[in-house]
């Protein structure tokens, strides 16, 4: 059987398809790699005009470029830099409406010579709106109508008859990849920014900090070390977090004291004219509210504990459950 299983999987190796599929990605590879060495002052510059937006971004390109152009538009927005696709076609019949002076044009075309980009060309011209050329054609029109020109290197296109556009689109990805990448950076854009345009996904909830979800205020179970341990049993079951805090005269944390604790101690009579001085544990785990949640879930999952509570110069300023991180998604 394992023999049999192992001559199909060699046959498979040796399908037509393998060996085309690996000669269209060792010609994308090639070009992308011609593309970085090729980057120069054009890319700085480009980055420059892009930087100094006060508006918006506009990429727009026809066809195969049309469907990179808007991929590049929402990279760019995600990672803030605030962008749009106007469709070139669309924007002859009224969308130039949504290009303002404050805004930069990013325009795709591997020719250069789109004619559908032509009004908008003409309208970035007119109104002194920055353009953002990306082409394989230095002496196109596009090219020469830009502001700043970003010329692919010359590249074969993996389709073997030459025509359907791949290599050359890869190219004009990775490009937008590397402007939105680099305008990052020089923004200084940072995961907590990321999070603000992520809320919703698995994204959103890896950069969950521990402030976005800690119970707070009125909330928190707090009490001295005097405290009689039928009041602090009756507190820990009012605030429903399974522990409870100690704090001296200063507002410290001092210690703790969980459901655990009190089964541990109910073999003793005398348990409920205790104080929560005498019963608490000394060796609290803490955490900070910057915190992610994630770092939280992975100490709770460490030490086998429900809650930490969160510091700042050491007093409590807010209290997380594991059931918090649960039911914020972050695992």
């Amino acid at each position: 059987m394992g023999t049999t299983k192992a001559k199909l999987l060699s046959t498979k190796e040796h399908d037509p398809g393998i060996k085309t599929a690996r000669r269209v990605l060792a010609l994308e590879a090639d070009a992308l790699r011609a593309l970085a060495a090729g980057l120069g002052p054009s890319f700085v510059a480009a980055l420059d005009v892009l930087v100094a937006v006060t508006g918006r971004v506009i990429v727009t390109g026809m066809g195969k470029s049309g469907h990179v152009a808007r991929k590049i538009a929402a990279t760019f927005a995600s990672t803030g830099t605030p962008a749009l696709f106007v469709h070139p076609a669309e924007a002859s019949h009224g969308d130039l409406g949504m290009v303002t002076e404050r805004d930069a044009v990013l325009a795709l075309s591997n020719s250069g010579e789109t004619a559908e980009l032509a009004d908008l060309v003409a309208y970035a011209k007119r109104f002194a709106i920055p353009l953002i050329a990306v082409t394989s054609e230095p002496a196109s029109a596009l090219a020469q109508a830009a502001s700043v020109a970003l010329v692919c290197p010359a590249a074969d296109e993996a389709c073997p008859m030459g025509l359907a556009p791949t290599t050359s689109t890869t190219m004009m990805l990775a490009l937008g990849d590397a402007l939105a990448v680099s305008l990052l950076e020089r923004k200084g854009f940072s995961a907590d920014d990321f999070r603000v345009l992520h809320p919703g996904g698995k994204l959103g909830r890896r950069l969950l900090r521990v402030a976005d979800i800690m119970h707070t205020g009125a909330s928190l179970p707090l009490l001295p070390p005097t405290t009689p341990m039928m009041d602090a049993i009756i507190e820990m079951t009012g605030k429903s977090l399974g522990c409870i805090g100690i704090v001296d005269s200063r507002g410290r944390l001092s210690g703790i004291i969980t459901d655990g604790d009190i089964r541990r101690h109910i073999a003793d009579a005398n348990v409920l004219r205790r104080t929560t001085g005498e019963i608490m544990s000394r060796s609290v785990k803490t955490i900070r509210a910057d915190a992610l949640a994630s770092e939280a879930l992975q100490i709770m999952n460490a030490k086998s504990i429900t809650a930490l509570f969160v510091v700042e110069d050491g007093r409590p300023v807010g209290v997380l459950h594991i059931h918090d991180c649960l039911r914020a998604g972050v695992a």
